[in-house]
């Protein structure tokens, strides 16, 4: 049933109960057409700054602007023409949280809380470490393909993905691609999409104990963050329901308060108790992802995902307004001739492809829709909330990855490479890296080069954020934090630079963590959805049945913990094995999801909107397999895997011992490690050419068909309401004020009281 107010369509699906639903008229005023002309001409003329006009100096400034103008262009016209063309989200249908509600995994969550759980689960630490490395080629890059990437490609699958689980029952991206492609097409899907997950967890948890070992201020800190959720999951479920803004300043306040306490903890006595081993933090850390996994989503995961975005998008917000303070000038060239060589200092390869494939998150990464077609449709209230929370949150990462490069290029050359470059070439002391850097050919970005280093700034550069050296603190963390303490000097000058530092690896470890939890969780959902395609084990795929939940989760959680213990006991195994995999793995996953997206279109029949998905889509498969054949084919040790294998199969029979091994049994183990990682990266490829091939001949069937029948769900009215954005407009606000004149809450929860 519809009603009119004041042009705006009302939806009810029950006559005697209050509307469920408000569509607006999508009508831009000519004040509104001035902004965004407004907007779009500072974002041109931040992007000619950038791109063209260059010279000897160029301002971060620009960065940020040409960013933020894009984002905003992007989402109100972009991302809406998605939402009126392809998508059609109808608020009168319940979406998977209203319909299977259970109080664990499904339940009507509110959009500002979900907004902020899938943020903070999306954004690991592909978004900070990505254009750190990528920074070696040059800011422009980099720049582009976060910026650009994001608005065709990757907030466009994490939308259009969490869109089609919701559809679909909340169903996993595998069982998605299972039930869209068929029996063969959907089987190599579950496949590698299943076996990449734990890949990627494991590869979040290790860099998770890298940045927290040892670091009794970090472990403290983000230790508090668990009761603190559980405080937050308490009060809005029970004490003070709907009450989202109350308990957001509650948490705040009590997270402010674990960081400063944190520096307080690692100064006293109590520093011991808080500092742990890898070994500690590998337990410690597969135990929380278990609770995490197996508790009520309301509870712990969500509140802890919604406070750590506060910490998140805090710190990114304050580094943009450093920057806009500061208005540091790029130290970087546009693009430097590491982009044209397969042998730069942080990693290996050309620009061509392997920008695309360091550069992920922030860009487009295949993570990102397993968490779309995983918690988050199980939570969201409405389906007009997903142009909100999918493709906004992904351009909220975007600009994390924006921050993460000014932040490198920001530095000076010398101590970025100095850094970024291992020890094998540095030689780890600031007069043997001064010598190396030196003779890397630095030039200024306007070409000319760049004078010789004094080893001396090296030494007072790490002085001055309180570490012992510098010098080959690879990875990206390091150097990010660095950076972000250069920026942040301007909030307490150079005395506050090496808290700028360490609060810098706190939040990194703090924003990875959040990953690993959600994605526990997530990879506990693909399982029961795999298994339960099993003959006689279909139960596995009732939501409800926490029997089958634990079981699942005990699985997942030995699968990646495993890893992760053998890889922190030993160097040179567990997840070092995996390791060099992961940028590979990620983007493969995501030509699994755009594949599955494209498909569904074309199953629609809306064949003259599937270049949405499809242009993303062969743009992927392009880079990924180009690089898959490069790791699998390249004579070039540095880059095939084979090759590298080569390489040590030949020493080892010489009887020679080369560097990362430090003994025969350590050549043994790199033998072992470069033949898995060679056939893995065929298996994988040849996994997503499969899917793309089974994809292939379901859209030829449905091209000639003029559409097929898809796995949507069918209808079932909603008796809920909820606002589609974090600011309710004024005709929700009266859609909400009827709801309460009913005597009624418009959600399960109340909480939009």
């Amino acid at each position: 049933m519809r009603t009119e107010l004041h042009s705006v369509d009302v939806q009810r699906t029950d006559p005697d109960r209050p509307p469920v639903a408000v569509v607006e008229p999508d009508v831009i005023t000519g004040r509104q057409k001035a902004i965004f002309a407004g907007i779009g001409l500072i974002g041109a003329i931040a992007w000619a700054m950038i791109a063209i006009v260059r010279g000897e100096s160029v301002n971060a400034v620009w960065f940020v602007l040409a960013a933020l103008c894009t984002y905003v262009i992007a989402f109100r016209f972009y991302a809406r023409l998605i939402e009126y063309k392809v998508l059609k989200p109808r608020d009168t249908r319940m979406t998977p949280a209203e319909e299977f509600a259970n109080g664990k995994d499904f339940m009507p969550t509110d959009r500002r809380i979900l907004y902020g759980h899938h943020f903070a689960a999306v954004a690991g630490a592909g978004p900070l470490v990505g254009p750190v490395l990528a920074a070696q080629m040059g800011y422009l890059p980099g720049t582009m393909w976060i910026i650009i990437g994001v608005v065709f490609a990757g907030a466009v699958q994490d939308y259009m993905v969490l869109h089609m689980s919701i559809r679909r029952s909340g169903r996993s991206l595998g069982q998605m691609a299972r039930d869209e492609l068929g029996l063969v097409g959907g089987t190599a899907a579950i496949i590698g999409v299943l076996t990449i997950m734990l890949i990627l967890i494991a590869v979040l948890g290790i860099v998770v104990i890298g940045a927290l070992a040892e670091s009794p201020w970090g472990v403290f800190s983000i230790a508090m963050t668990i009761p603190i959720a559980l405080f937050m999951g308490v009060y809005l479920r029970f004490l003070r329901p709907g009450a989202v803004n109350e308990v957001s300043l509650i948490g705040v306040v009590l997270l402010l308060i674990a960081i400063i306490a944190g520096r307080w903890v690692a100064e006293s006595s109590w520093a011991d108790t808080f500092t742990l081993t890898p070994v500690q933090l590998a337990w410690a850390l597969i135990l929380y992802g278990f609770a995490a996994s197996v508790l009520p989503v309301w509870l712990l995961l969500a509140p802890r995902d919604y406070l750590s975005t506060f910490m998140k998008v805090g710190t990114i917000a304050l580094l943009a307004l450093g920057i806009l303070v500061a208005r540091p000038v790029v130290q970087m060239p546009a693009v430097t001739s590491f982009a044209h060589s397969d042998k730069g200092p942080s990693f290996a390869g050309a620009l061509f492809p392997f920008l695309f494939i360091t550069i992920a998150c922030g860009a487009l990464s295949g993570f990102h829709a397993l968490i779309s077609s995983g918690t988050t449709p199980k939570l969201i209230e409405k389906e007009s909330q997903a142009r909100m929370i999918g493709y906004g949150s992904m351009l909220t990462e975007s600009f994390v990855a924006v921050m993460a490069m000014v932040a490198a290029v920001s530095i000076d050359q010398h101590i970025y490479f100095a850094m970024n470059a291992p020890k094998a070439l540095t030689g780890g002391t600031p007069e043997t890296a001064a010598a190396y850097v030196d003779s890397l050919a630095l030039v200024s970005p306007g070409g000319a080069a760049l004078p010789p280093i004094d080893p001396a700034l090296l030494q007072s550069a790490a002085e001055g954020v309180g570490e012992a050296s510098i010098v080959s603190r690879t990875g990206g963390a390091p150097t990010l934090a660095f950076g972000m303490s250069e920026v942040m000097k301007s909030f307490g000058g150079d005395s506050l630079r090496s808290f700028w530092y360490h609060f810098a690896v706190m939040f990194e470890a703090l924003f990875i963590l959040t990953t690993v939890d959600a994605g526990t969780r997530v990879a506990r959902f693909m399982f029961s959805d795999a298994i339960g395609n099993i003959p006689g084990m279909a139960k596995f795929k009732d939501p409800s049945w926490r029997i089958g939940a634990w079981v699942c989760s005990l699985i997942v959680v030995a699968g990646w913990g495993s890893i992760l213990v053998m890889g922190v006991k030993d160097p040179l195994g567990g997840i070092y094995t995996l390791f060099p995999l992961f940028g590979i793995a990620n983007q493969l996953l995501a030509a699994i999801a755009l594949t599955v997206v494209t498909t569904i279109v074309i199953k629609q029949g809306l064949l003259k909107w599937a270049w949405i998905p499809g242009l993303p889509l062969v743009w992927d498969l392009i880079v990924t397999l180009s690089a898959s054949w490069q790791k699998i084919f390249s004579d070039n040790p540095a880059i095939g895997y084979f090759a590298n294998h080569d390489k040590f199969v030949a020493a080892r029979d010489a009887g020679q011992v080369i560097a990362p091994a430090k003994s025969m049994a350590d050549m043994d183990k790199v033998v072992f490690n470069t033949a898995v990682q060679g056939s893995l990266s065929i298996i994988y490829a040849s996994l997503v050419v499969i899917v793309v091939l089974a994809a292939a001949v379901v859209c030829a069937k449905a091209i000639r068909a003029g559409g097929l029948p898809t796995a949507e769900a069918p209808d079932v009215p909603s008796q809920i309401f909820a606002p589609r954005s974090f600011v309710a407009t004024d005709a929700e606000k009266q859609v909400l004020a009827e709801w309460r004149e009913a005597g009624l809450d418009p959600s399960p929860q109340g909480v939009h009281r």
